[in-house]
């Protein structure tokens, strides 16, 4: 009996300690957000010369830094528990970011591409009825 009350006061303490970490991460990654924010239409608006990839490379990394965030509130709303598609939305966004920045070599854009193919197959199998939690 007193090694189960351990156990749980040692969950509950590291789980105070994550959710935390968790508050504090979302935190700066809503400041970082805010920040390219700012920057993003600083460089949209008052530079003439704002080329097409740059901007475009600004909006994927806008939705990663809001990806994140989300994360982080359905991390709380599901009770401690990150959902499976979330990291695979991350991951697509993050290498279609990688395919506009380094889009010079055909080889590697179709390897990511490839990545892409294979993280909305694993998407779909993970929403199919048999892998559902209930």
């Amino acid at each position: 009996m007193e090694n189960k009350k351990l156990d749980q006061l040692l969950v509950r303490g590291l789980q105070w300690i994550l959710n935390i970490a968790l508050g504090t991460l979302a935190v700066i990654l809503s400041v970082a957000l805010i920040k390219e924010t700012i920057q993003f239409f600083t460089y949209l608006f008052l530079k003439n010369n704002a080329s097409y990839d740059h901007l475009l490379e600004g909006i994927l990394i806008y939705f990663l830094y809001f990806e994140f965030i989300a994360l982080i509130i359905k991390y709380f709303q599901a009770h401690y528990h990150f959902p499976l598609r979330y990291f695979v939305y991350i991951g697509v966004t993050a290498i279609v970011r990688l395919i506009v920045v380094t889009h010079n070599d055909p080889r590697s854009v179709l390897l990511y591409s490839i990545a892409i193919l294979v993280l909305v197959g694993a998407l779909y199998i993970a929403n199919t009825k048999l892998l559902k939690r209930e």
